[in-house]
C-alpha cells in the first residue's frame, strides 16, 4: 500500500469558514430571515431575563419592577444592536446584558447606605440610580479606548496564537450557565439538549422546499416542542410538592411576568429618576466595562469567522468598541441594572444554522424593541424556564470555544513554545477564575478584601473573568518568550494583512460603513 501524501493526511489553513450557507453580506429571503431572526431574539431572551430575575429581588424590587428592567434591558439591546451591525463592526453580533458586571453592581447593592432605606420601592430606585450613575462613569473606558483607536494600537500584540485561548474561553468560561443549570430540571434540560442536536446535527439534511427546515429552525421547533411539555408538566401538578428552587428551574407559571407585564410601554431615558454618582462604585464599574472589553473582543473575533469574514481589521474592532462603549452609556441612561457585551449564544446560533447574515440580526434587533414595548406579547415568550435556555448553551458556548480552537490552524503546533503558551494560558484561565468562585461562595467575599471597596470590586471582576485571565497570560508570554524568531510559528504571517484595512481587498467589502460614511471616517 502506497505511502499517503501529505496533503492527504493534513488541511491547508483558510482564512473564512467554508460551509457556511449566507455569509455576512448576503441574504436569505424575507420570510426566513424574519423567522430566523425571531430565533435570535428566543435565544437573547435567556440573558434577559435571567440577569433582572437575579438582581431586582436583591435590590428590593417587585415582580412590577422586574418586568420593567426585562423589557428596558431588551430595548436598549435591541437599539444597541441596530448600532454595532450598521455603524460598528458591521459584524452579525446581538448586543445584550453581561453576567460580567455582577461583582460591582452587587457591591453597589450591599452598600451602607443603600441597605439602611428601610422601604424596599425607594431602596430599589436609589439602587437603580447607583448603578446607572456607575456605569455613564465607567462606560467612558470603552469609549475612549475605542474611539481615540487606542485598542487598535493595543491589538497589535494580539497573534493567532494568543487570541486561541481567548476565543476559546469566551464560550469555555461559561460553563457554568451549561449544565449545572440544566441539572436543576433535568426532565425538561436533557430532552431539551436530545432533541436540539438531533434536529441541527442529525437530521440537517431534511428539506422543504430546498430549505433545511430542521437544521436551520433547530431552536425554534425544539424550544416549542419542550416548553408545551414543560407546560404540560406544570398543568398536570408534576412539581406541586417539589423544593421552591426546582419549582422555578421547572415550572412555566413561576416568572410571575405575563400578569405583572403592562400590555404597551415605552422604556424612555431617566425612567427611574436621576443617576446618582459615587467615585468608589464608578471605580469599581469601570473593571467591568473592561472585562466587557476583552470578552467582546474575542466574540467579534468569533462571530468574523462564523460569518465566513475575515478577521476584522484593527480600527473596525476599535470602532465596534468605542460604540460598545455608547450602548453601555445607553445602559446607564435607561437603567437597564447591568451594563451589556455581545451575546455570545447568538454568536453559537450563527453557527448552528449556518446562516451568518447581517440583516439576520438587525430584525432580531427589531423585534427585541417591538417585543419590549408590547409587554404581555414578549412576557409570555420570557417565561421560557431557564433549564431550556441551558441545554441550548451547552451546545453554542461549545460551538464558539471550538471556533477559537481552530485558529490553531494558523500557527505552528510542532513547537513546544506554543503548546506550552496555549496549554498554560488555556488551564489559568479556568483555574483562577473557579478558585475565585469558589473562594467567593465559601467566605461571602472575593479573595481580594481590603478597606476599599472599588479595589476590591476591581481585581475580584478581572480575575472572575476566563476570557481576561486568558488574554493577560497568553499575551504576556506570546510577547516575551522567544518572539523575535517565533513569527511564522506564531501564525503572524497570516494575521498581518488583515490588520489594515486595505491589507485584504475583501475588508472593504465585509466592513464598509453604510451611506456612505467612510468619505467622512476614512479608514486606516
Amino acid at each position: 500500500m502506497a505511502a499517503p501524501k501529505p496533503e492527504e493526511i493534513s488541511h491547508p489553513p483558510m482564512d473564512q469558514l467554508q460551509g457556511l450557507e449566507y455569509c455576512i453580506d448576503s441574504n436569505p429571503s424575507w420570510g426566513e430571515a424574519i423567522a430566523l431572526g425571531f430565533q435570535h431574539y428566543i435565544l437573547a431572551l435567556g440573558t434577559a431575563v435571567m440577569i433582572p430575575s437575579f438582581l431586582v429581588p436583591l435590590m428590593g424590587g417587585t415582580d412590577d419592577d422586574k418586568v420593567r428592567v426585562v423589557q428596558t434591558l431588551l430595548f436598549v439591546g435591541g437599539i444597541n444592536t441596530l448600532l454595532q451591525t450598521l455603524f460598528g463592526t458591521r459584524l452579525p453580533t446581538v448586543i445584550g446584558g453581561s453576567w460580567a458586571f455582577m461583582v460591582p453592581i452587587i457591591s453597589i447593592i450591599h452598600d451602607s447606605s443603600l441597605q439602611r432605606i428601610p422601604d424596599p420601592h425607594v431602596r430599589f430606585l436609589n439602587t437603580m440610580r447607583a448603578i446607572q450613575g456607575a456605569l455613564i462613569v465607567a462606560s467612558s473606558v470603552q469609549i475612549i479606548l475605542g474611539y481615540s483607536q487606542l485598542w487598535a494600537i493595543c491589538s497589535r500584540f494580539f497573534s493567532p496564537l494568543g487570541m486561541v485561548p481567548v476565543i476559546s474561553l469566551v464560550g469555555f468560561g461559561l460553563f457554568d450557565r451549561g449544565f449545572p443549570v440544566v441539572g436543576r430540571c433535568v426532565e425538561i434540560g436533557i430532552p431539551m439538549f436530545i432533541l436540539f442536536v438531533a434536529f441541527s446535527q442529525y437530521l440537517k439534511h431534511f428539506q422543504t422546499k430546498q430549505i433545511p427546515v430542521l437544521e436551520r429552525f433547530a431552536l425554534l421547533i425544539s424550544v416549542t416542542v419542550i416548553w408545551a411539555y414543560a407546560h404540560l408538566l406544570t398543568a398536570s401538578g408534576a412539581y406541586k410538592h417539589h423544593p421552591e428552587l426546582t419549582q422555578r428551574n421547572c415550572r412555566t407559571d413561576k416568572a410571575n411576568l405575563i400578569s405583572s407585564a403592562p400590555w404597551i410601554k415605552i422604556p424612555y431615558p431617566l425612567q427611574w429618576g436621576a443617576p446618582t454618582f459615587d467615585a468608589g462604585h464608578a471605580f469599581g464599574m469601570m473593571s467591568a466595562v473592561l472585562v466587557s472589553l476583552i470578552e467582546s473582543t474575542g466574540a467579534y473575533k468569533a462571530a468574523s469567522r462564523l460569518a465566513s469574514a475575515t478577521p476584522p481589521p484593527a480600527h473596525v474592532l476599535s470602532r465596534g468598541i468605542g460604540w460598545q462603549g455608547i450602548g453601555i452609556l445607553l445602559d446607564g441612561m435607561f437603567g437597564t441594572a447591568t451594563g451589556s457585551t455581545v451575546s455570545v449564544e447568538n454568536i453559537g446560533l450563527l453557527g448552528s444554522t449556518r446562516v451568518g447574515s447581517r440583516r439576520v440580526i438587525q430584525i432580531s434587533a427589531g423585534f427585541m424593541i417591538f417585543f419590549s414595548i408590547l409587554g404581555k406579547f414578549g412576557a409570555l415568550f420570557a417565561s421560557i424556564p431557564f433549564t431550556i435556555f441551558a441545554a441550548v448553551y451547552c451546545v453554542m458556548f461549545g460551538l464558539v470555544a471550538s471556533v477559537g480552537l481552530s485558529f490553531l490552524q494558523f500557527t505552528n503546533m510542532n513547537s513546544m513554545r506554543n503548546l506550552f503558551i496555549t496549554g498554560v494560558s488555556l488551564f489559568l484561565g479556568l483555574s483562577i477564575p473557579e478558585y475565585f468562585r469558589e473562594y467567593t461562595t465559601a467566605a461571602l467575599h472575593g479573595p481580594a478584601h481590603t478597606k476599599a471597596g472599588w479595589f476590591n470590586d476591581f481585581l475580584n471582576t478581572i480575575f472572575l473573568s476566563s476570557p481576561t485571565v486568558a488574554l493577560m497570560v497568553a499575551v504576556f508570554l506570546d510577547n516575551t518568550l522567544d518572539y523575535k524568531d517565533s513569527a511564522r510559528d506564531r501564525g503572524m504571517p497570516w494575521w498581518a494583512k488583515f490588520r489594515t484595512f486595505k491589507g485584504d481587498s475583501r475588508n472593504e467589502e465585509f466592513y464598509t460603513l453604510p451611506f456612505n460614511l467612510n468619505r467622512f471616517f476614512p479608514p486606516s
